[in-house]
């Protein structure tokens, strides 16, 4: 293998994040990436493509667990093509699993396609086959477990029972948001697979795993003394607001905000924020289905400001309101390019308005 970076994308579950788990003992630069399907997916192959363009003379495009439609495989082949032809060297590997991409795989040749093996599986034999590879003792029963539980052999009793509990491991992590944080989410998530991997030889090793998992998701949160999973991983968030404030901060009639997207939990990371960084007069969390919560600490009436965007209201610290024809990213930027969109249009025709704490 040529190149030394590898921008790797794979599916959001646990098949997904094993690929990059499996890939983590690879000796190259890796730059991790997940998403769904549907829109998710082009978008990140979008980001994937502006990085190569930005940083990269030679780098490999590898997809795990997510198979392309038709149109999407038109479209990142000739994109790829593209590259090359402006003097880039960019190679491409999609490994999966999923029938419905049979039209693509008959299509291209950089399109591997194998209904037999789940994604893991997959990319575990392709690696041994053509990466260096400093394969751990437990790599080969990690892989078979991962893949008895995503192709259902329940007659792997072992196996499928450790599956399944690794399977929640990864869809029942939530306390990290993929869009705002999503170097650290995928760290956090090959990371408790990880922590996984430890249990296996245990007796009785899925009700170990079961029993370890709050434990090993506290693990990683804490920075010192003990604490509830809640406020740990809130203190962690709170950290990674503020080391993005420059690219987050938002401005309306003169008051400085801070623009948040699905993290959720307003009340208690919005405050906690707030208590951080006193400078910020507010704090607004946008859902993906365009929903906002909003805090303050007594500077400025966010039941004022949530009135005037959204035509919502709730308490002067505290309120909420929908953002009519909202459209969901999966990129922050784009998020934010709606919100000061919003900000620019009530500025421009509402004028200046009295901020007076309601009683």
């Amino acid at each position: 293998m040529n190149t030394k970076t590898i921008h790797h994308l794979s599916h959001t579950d646990l098949d997904g994040y094993s690929c990059q788990l499996v890939m983590k003992y690879t000796p190259y630069k890796l730059f991790n990436y997940n998403a769904n399907y549907g829109a998710e997916v082009k978008q990140t192959l979008d980001v994937i493509l502006e990085n190569i363009v930005k940083d990269e003379t030679s780098a490999t495009i590898l997809i795990t667990d997510l198979n392309l439609t038709a149109d999407e495989s038109r479209w990142l082949n000739s994109e790829v093509n593209k590259l090359n032809e402006a003097k880039k060297d960019i190679t491409l590997t999609l490994l999966d699993h999923h029938g419905s991409g049979e039209d693509s795989a008959s299509k291209y040749e950089w399109y591997f396609l194998d209904t037999n093996r789940c994604a893991t599986k997959i990319t575990y034999d392709y690696v041994k086959e053509n990466f260096e590879f400093n394969e751990p003792s437990w790599m080969n029963k990690f892989v078979n477990i991962v893949n008895a539980v995503d192709l259902w052999k329940m007659d792997e009793e072992a196996n499928f029972e450790y599956g399944k509990v690794c399977m929640r491991l990864i869809t029942e992590t939530r306390e990290l948001n993929k869009v705002m944080f999503a170097n650290v989410d995928n760290n956090y998530k090959i990371s408790l697979l990880l922590e996984a991997t430890k249990y296996i030889d245990e007796e009785n090793a899925p009700i170990v795993l079961d029993e370890k998992i709050h434990l090993i998701k506290k693990e990683f949160f804490k920075r010192g003394k003990n604490d509830t999973l809640d406020n740990l991983a809130t203190e962690f968030i709170v950290e990674l607001l503020g080391q993005s404030r420059d690219e987050k901060t938002i401005y309306y009639k003169g008051y400085r905000g801070y623009l948040s997207y699905g993290v959720g939990n307003t009340s208690i990371i919005g405050n906690g924020f707030l208590l951080a960084y006193p400078e910020y007069d507010f704090i607004v969390d946008v859902s993906y289905r365009g929903t906002m919560s909003l805090r303050a600490n007594n500077k400025v009436s966010v039941s004022q400001i949530s009135k005037e965007w959204s035509n919502g209201g709730g308490h002067p610290n505290a309120a909420g309101g929908r953002i009519i024809g909202f459209k969901e990213q999966y990129h922050y930027d784009k998020v934010k390019k709606q919100i000061e969109k919003i900000i620019n249009e009530k500025e421009a025709v509402a004028g200046d308005l009295e901020y007076k704490k309601e009683s």
